[in-house]
C-alpha cells in the first residue's frame, strides 16, 4: 500500500509545480473558444496571431516574475516600454544602425530597472510606490521626447524580426522561448535564483543565512528592466512605430500573466514557464473577445475572474500538496 501511495505521489508530482495552476484555465479557454468559434479560432493564421500578440506580454511577464517572487512588483514596465521604444526608434532613424539602437534600448531598460532596485533596496521605499512613481515619470519622459508624436520605423531589416516567420512559426515565438529558458535557468539553476526565492520566502532568515538581500533584490529589478527593453524592441519591430502611449496598461497584463502562471503575489514561489503560460491565457482571452465580438470592456472583467480562479486553484494545489506530504 505504501509503494502504491509513493508511486501515486510521484505521478502527481507535477501538480506541485507553480505553473500547474495556469494549465487548467488555458485548456478551458482553448476548448471553449474552439466550440464557440471553430471556423475562425481554429485556424493557423489565428493561432499564430495569438502567439504574436502574447509574445510582448510573455517577455514582460518573465521579467515581472523576478520582483514578484521577492515579494515586490514592477508597475513601471508599461511606461519603460514606451521610453525604450522611443529611444530605439530615434537611434534607428538617426543612425540606421540596428546594433546601436538595440544597445541603447537595452541600456535604458536596464538603467531604469537598476534605479528601481537601488532605491527600493537602500532607500527602503516600498516597491509599489517606487515603481508607481517611475511609471508616471517615464510616461512623462516618453511624451517629452516625442512631443506626443509617433516615430515611424521603416527599416526592413529591423522590421523582419517582428513580422516574419521561420518554418511557419513567428520569429517572435522563438525569442519568447529563448527568454523563458534563460529566465527559468536563472531561477532554478543559479545561486541568484535561489537567493531571489529566499527573499520572498523569508527575508529575515535569508539575511541571517548570509544572503546579500539588497544586491539580489536589485538583480530582480534589473532583470525586469532588461526584459521590458527586449519586449519594447520587439514591439516596435512588429508595429513599425514607436508611440509615447505604447505599453499603456501593459504592466497590468504582465502582472495578470504572472499571477495566472502560478507566481505567488506574496512572494517566494513562481516560474518563468508559468508566466509564459499565463501570457498565452491573457492573449487567448483578448483574441476570443474579438472573435466573439464581445465589448472590450468585458476583457478586464474576464481577466480578473481568471486571476481569481487561478489563485484559487493554486491554493487548492498547495492544500493537496500538504496533504500528500503529511
Amino acid at each position: 500500500m505504501d509503494q502504491t501511495a509513493q508511486k501515486t505521489r510521484r505521478m502527481l508530482a507535477f501538480t506541485d509545480e507553480p505553473w500547474f495552476s495556469a494549465v487548467l484555465p488555458l485548456i478551458f479557454l482553448f476548448v471553449a473558444m474552439s466550440l464557440a468559434s471553430p471556423k475562425t479560432f481554429l485556424t493557423t493564421s489565428n493561432i499564430m496571431n495569438i502567439l504574436r500578440q502574447g509574445s510582448i506580454y510573455a517577455i514582460m511577464a518573465v521579467g515581472m516574475t523576478f520582483p514578484i517572487i521577492t515579494g515586490g512588483i514592477d508597475l513601471s514596465q508599461g511606461s519603460v516600454l514606451a521610453v525604450v521604444a522611443i529611444v530605439t526608434g530615434v537611434v534607428i532613424k538617426d543612425t540606421g544602425s540596428i546594433f546601436l539602437a538595440v544597445t541603447a534600448g537595452i541600456a535604458v531598460g536596464a538603467s531604469v530597472g537598476l534605479l528601481n532596485g537601488v532605491v527600493i533596496s537602500y532607500v527602503k521605499i516600498p516597491a509599489f510606490i517606487m515603481t508607481l512613481g517611475t511609471m508616471r515619470a517615464m510616461r512623462g519622459v516618453a511624451l517629452l521626447i516625442t512631443k506626443g508624436s509617433p516615430i515611424d520605423i521603416k527599416l526592413p531589416s529591423f522590421r523582419f524580426i517582428g513580422t516574419e516567420s521561420l518554418f511557419g512559426i513567428p520569429i517572435l515565438v522563438y525569442l519568447v522561448v529563448a527568454v523563458a529558458l534563460v529566465g527559468q535557468f536563472i531561477l532554478s539553476q543559479t545561486s541568484t535564483g535561489r537567493y531571489i526565492f529566499s527573499l520572498g520566502s523569508n527575508e529575515e532568515a535569508a539575511r541571517i543565512s548570509g544572503v546579500k538581500i539588497e544586491q539580489n533584490r536589485i538583480k530582480a529589478y534589473l532583470i525586469s528592466g532588461v526584459c521590458v527593453a527586449v519586449a519594447a524592441i520587439l514591439y516596435i519591430s512588429r508595429l513599425g512605430s514607436a508611440q509615447p502611449i505604447a505599453g499603456d496598461g501593459y504592466e497590468l497584463e504582465a502582472v495578470a500573466a504572472t499571477v495566472i502562471g502560478g507566481t505567488s503575489i506574496m512572494g517566494g514561489e513562481g516560474s518563468a514557464l508559468g508566466s509564459i503560460i499565463g501570457a498565452v491565457v491573457v492573449a487567448l482571452i483578448k483574441n476570443g473577445m474579438v472573435l466573439l465580438q464581445v465589448s472590450t470592456y468585458w476583457q478586464s472583467i474576464i481577466i480578473g475572474l481568471v486571476i481569481v480562479i487561478s489563485v484559487t486553484v493554486d491554493v487548492v494545489r498547495k492544500h493537496w500538496a500538504s496533504l500528500r506530504v503529511s
